[in-house]
């Protein structure tokens, strides 16, 4: 008899006090109680592992690990070496979800034998909510393409409002790069590429906070540095496969032309091969051409 959860949930647990039992709550209330709810305490500084440990005196359901901090993609992997479920889903630790979420993302994802289901996402700001990604209605979709912009990559990559067939993910071993911002953005389009059938379910709903001090937010040399490496490897594993889904997607790569300390020219990189220039940085130029560029620099 197999004995193995239905969806095994993983949380990484970062300094989110504040966050984490309304996170908690809508995972050990939900409808499908066959689950597994593996929290990875990355190091928190704050109250986040008295919560945890709260809770699982509580639910035997819930799984803590806890490690030396080495940010959200090492927690990730950790959580999936551990996870015993037929299907895996990821939620960030100041984010919660329907109380029906996994048990409809389940229930579709077994109806059709789709390693993928994919359920809607509300941003949730001080006062406003907002659908990210909204589904009207069940589809089952293998095509390739049409799974990649079904979920709306690349403008978005999110990992979070989804199951995954586990033993699927741990075949492809494609882990989270550790250490860099922006992990998620190679990981979802090659997932959503080689893993079989997507599913996407309406009447379910991922609530993402949106959070001005979360790292998504907070803009640093890193940040911009690692967004472009990110984008690099997601372009060129989008050409490799011949996929067309990143026409006219906006690169992060930019350069700027300084003389003297002052700014002569910004020039932002668009895929594919596409160029804008800005005089001093924000002055556009009406044609994109490198010969203008040369023209107005001389």
């Amino acid at each position: 008899m197999n004995n193995s959860p239905k969806v095994s949930i993983i949380v990484p647990v970062y300094n989110v006090e504040k966050y984490l039992e309304k996170c908690l709550d809508s995972l050990v209330n939900q409808s499908l109680h066959d689950i597994e709810i593996i929290c990875v305490n990355d190091g928190s500084k704050d109250d986040s592992l008295d919560i945890l440990e709260k809770y699982a005196k509580k639910d035997s359901r819930i799984k803590i690990i806890n490690k030396q901090n080495q940010g959200l993609s090492a927690a990730r992997n950790d959580g999936l070496k551990v996870a015993a479920g037929e299907y895996v889903g990821y939620v960030d630790s100041d984010d919660w979800v329907d109380l029906n979420f996994y048990e409809k993302l389940y229930e579709s994802a077994k109806k059709y034998n789709a390693e993928i289901a994919s359920g809607n996402i509300i941003r949730c700001g001080n006062k406003i909510k907002k659908y990210k990604v909204e589904y009207k209605k069940e589809n089952f979709i293998t095509d390739a393409v049409a799974k990649i912009k079904a979920v709306k990559i690349p403008k978005y990559n999110y990992v979070w409002n989804k199951i995954y067939k586990r033993e699927s993910l741990l075949n492809l071993g494609l882990s989270f790069p550790v250490g860099r911002y922006y992990e998620d953005m190679c990981w979802s389009i090659k997932v959503m590429y080689y893993l079989s059938g997507l599913v996407t379910v309406p009447d379910c709903a991922y609530y993402y906070r949106r959070n001005e001090h979360s790292i998504v937010s907070t803009k640093s040399q890193k940040h911009v540095l690692d967004a472009m490496e990110s984008e690099k490897e997601m372009v060129e594993f989008a050409e490799k496969m011949n996929l067309p889904v990143l026409n006219g997607f906006k690169m992060v790569k930019r350069e700027k032309i300084e003389f003297c300390g002052i700014t002569l020219m910004k020039i932002f990189y668009y895929y594919p091969n596409k160029k804008k220039y800005m005089l001093f940085g924000f002055i556009p130029l009406i044609k994109t051409k490198t010969t203008c560029a040369k023209k107005c620099l001389c």
